[in-house]
């Protein structure tokens, strides 16, 4: 991936050339269909006007799952697709994603009973494809409480256990950006779209950027342009003069994260909340979280935040299943809250929209793609470049590759090489300066990458330094190999840090600063800045230090 050093030299490529396409939006949506075009010979640029993934794409369950709730609405179709995609996003990042035990109990009067969810595991297998070893399990109710102990024993009939896949969302994001780069695709991060650019006959043919580190401006020329900007998607067709009746409903999910010694699940769970909706309690790195809400959203999109009623709503849910669990807002350590871009359906609960996506096409040309999870974005990139691709002449480009194309740092030889994989680089890692904790923890976060951060370790293994040796190469491997320009962008979304390892955070935030202000020359007025969006991501995230909004 391009270094955030070389932004002018990206910045004149983007200017200088016509691109086959110009996809505007750098989440997993534009991401995927970058990866997807990039790969079938097709000239890509993407611009996304913050970093990437830093929308609804960093603020997920952080799942790869297929939906299982989906099947009450009937969506059969989107089920089976995004369940068959739960295991190939997989393969393809081993590094980012892992198969997770999930457990749903069944109580009395519950949203699910016996029949109903031995019914529906079945038939999500079926449709899934789920391999033999993976698929659904009927437990009794002791056998429920053997798998953990803290479900709500009262009226408990039993448990249905079935596998899905916990993820990074920032990382599979920020992977699938790097092989996109790699193919040959030109990304830019904090580059906004101000307007289209139009041929003779009113056709868009290309858009404005401005640069938001610069304030430079440039236009990209490109046949073809796409708008993937999920929550944005309704204000970047404004920019364009044709309307349709489509239309964005937003809604907005939040999670709380709690640490262990409070709330110790070892044992992901789905469960029914008192008003029989349902979310998900996944533990996670000596962490619980807890999520999601789903409430209709009018705010400020660029930064939503978990509100009193949110977190008191989780709270509440997690009574409700987890009765001898005994937590109140004085212990949830971190929060994020995301808005998902939905399809307006008149008349329909946030819950209850569907999550299918939809793709249109203005009068003028300009492609937008709405809706849709995390875990189809491979399938919703197919389908708009197969669209993109019979447009500009199918002769002229291949089929779509990407089902069995590793992701950046997915080189590793599938699932069943993963383990030795982390082994291997776990005893290597002291002769670059590492411990093997570290070795293994940086392993695990950047699979087959991990040997250019050991590379970094090992030049500045001399270099005094107030940070950890591992956390300093981090910083230099975040800023030459995936964009990275602010401390917000390492510390969130190539870290997780401020949401899994908040204390960490609030040690390091500020030599994280430093650090990075020396590489890329941060000027007094940008670091002055930066300083200040760390504190305010801190008060956003720590919700029991007052930062509830109402």
């Amino acid at each position: 991936m391009k270094s955030s050093v070389e932004r002018e030299q990206i910045l004149n490529t983007l200017n200088f050339y016509e691109f086959d396409v110009l996809v505007i939006g750098g989440g997993i949506t534009g991401a995927g269909i970058a990866l997807d075009a990039v790969t079938r010979g097709m000239s890509v640029a993407l611009v996304e006007m913050q970093d990437f993934a830093a929308g609804t794409s960093s603020r997920s369950t952080k799942l790869i799952h297929g939906g299982l709730r989906y099947l009450k609405q009937m969506e059969i179709k989107m089920v089976a697709e995004v369940g068959k995609e739960r295991e190939i996003v997989y393969e393809n990042a081993v590094h980012v994603s892992k198969p997770t035990g999930m457990l749903l109990p069944f109580h009395k009067q519950g949203t699910f009973g016996p029949l109903s969810t031995s019914a529906g595991l079945k038939l999500y297998d079926y449709l899934a494809g789920v391999k033999r070893e993976e698929r659904r399990l009927m437990l009794s109710a002791k056998e429920t409480l053997e798998k953990e102990p803290l479900v709500k024993s009262k009226d408990l009939l039993g448990g249905g256990y079935y596998v899905e896949y916990v993820t990074d969302d920032a990382r599979l994001t920020i992977e699938v950006i790097k092989k996109a780069i790699e193919k040959g695709a030109v990304c830019l991060n904090y580059a906004k779209a101000r307007s289209f650019l139009y041929s003779d006959d009113n056709k868009v043919v290309g858009a404005e950027i401005v640069d938001m580190v610069t304030n430079k401006r440039i236009a990209i020329h490109a046949k073809k342009v796409v708008n993937a900007t999920g929550p944005w998607v309704d204000g970047v067709r404004a920019l364009d003069a044709i309307e349709n009746k489509k239309k964005l409903r937003l809604t907005k999910g939040i999670h709380v994260v709690i640490d262990q010694s409070i709330f110790p699940l070892h044992q992901a769970i789905y469960f029914d909340t008192p008003d029989k909706r349902m979310v998900f309690a996944i533990p996670r790195d000596g962490k619980t979280y807890v999520g999601t809400t789903d409430t209709f959203f009018e705010g400020k999109i660029q930064n939503p935040v978990a509100t009193l009623q949110d977190v008191e709503y989780l709270l509440d849910a997690i009574h409700y299943m987890f009765p001898g669990v005994q937590v109140g807002i004085e212990h949830v350590e971190s929060t994020w809250a995301g808005v998902r871009p939905l399809i307006y359906e008149d008349g329909k609960d946030p819950s209850e929209i569907s999550r299918k996506d939809e793709i249109w096409q203005s009068e003028a040309g300009l492609l937008t793609i709405a809706g849709g999870k995390l875990t189809g974005y491979r399938k919703m990139a197919e389908t708009i470049v197969d669209k993109i691709s019979k447009q500009l002449g199918d002769e002229k480009y291949g089929p779509c590759v990407t089902k069995h194309l590793n992701l950046s740092g997915g080189e590793i030889g599938g699932s069943e090489q993963f383990e030795g994989f982390v082994a291997l680089k776990e005893q290597i890692a002291p002769s670059y300066g590492l411990t093997q904790e570290e070795g293994r923890r940086l392993a695990k976060l950047y699979g087959s990458n991990v040997d250019k951060v050991f590379q970094y370790a090992h030049i500045l293994s001399t270099v005094p330094s107030n940070l950890p040796l591992g956390l300093l190469a981090q910083i230099y491997y975040a800023v030459h190999e995936e964009m990275t320009y602010s401390p917000v962008d390492f510390l969130v979304r190539r870290t997780g840090m401020l949401y899994f390892r908040i204390d960490q955070y609030k040690l390091y935030k500020d030599e994280v600063l430093n650090v990075m202000k020396q590489l890329l020359q941060y000027s007094e007025e940008e670091t002055e800045s930066f300083s200040q969006q760390l504190e305010e991501a801190l008060m956003d995230a720590m919700f029991s230090k007052g930062s509830v909004v109402e």
